[in-house]
């Protein structure tokens, strides 16, 4: 039985020594995390958001890529510590309240400062993905606010 004990041990200390080591390292397999369609109240048009996270990661941002079907938007919003963006296939359009929209396209990295109210999404001919990363503060990421009207989606 001794024999036997002691490669249980030896057994469980590879076991736990592994564990302990990958846990400094977690991997979220591909097609592992949800995908969501983009909810009414705070996206315009055909949107789905693949989250992007692994092990604690989601404590310190919200992570996804974002497909948006042509003329699909988010609404107005703002990031208590910022956002990233940087748009991996398509064209589309952000803009900041009170400014013209700019364009986007596949390549692009954009950076919209904490608190700065703004929206963004596919241009009218086009479809669009970003990779969109929102930084935690106080448990959130993101301050929806009102949907993008038609008049200021079309507005140049």
């Amino acid at each position: 039985m001794k024999p036997l004990a002691a490669v249980a041990l030896s057994l469980a200390l590879v076991v736990f020594g592994a564990c302990a080591h990958a846990e400094g390292i977690q991997i979220a397999p591909a097609g592992s995390t949800p995908t969501l369609i983009g909810g009414v109240d705070n996206f315009s048009g055909q949107v789905a958001v693949d989250i992007k996270a692994a092990g604690d990661s989601g404590q310190h941002a919200g992570v996804g890529i974002v497909t948006f079907m042509p003329g699909a938007r988010t609404a107005w919003h703002t990031h208590p510590v910022g956002q990233l963006l940087i748009v991996t296939d398509g064209r589309g359009w952000v803009q900041e309240d009170g400014q013209p929209r700019r364009e986007i396209k596949a390549g692009d990295v954009v950076w919209i400062e904490a608190g700065v109210k703004h929206w963004h999404g596919a241009a009218k001919d086009s479809r669009m993905n970003h990779l969109a990363i929102a930084y935690m503060q106080g448990g959130r990421n993101a301050d929806w606010k009102e949907l993008v009207t038609d008049e200021q989606y079309n507005a140049r």
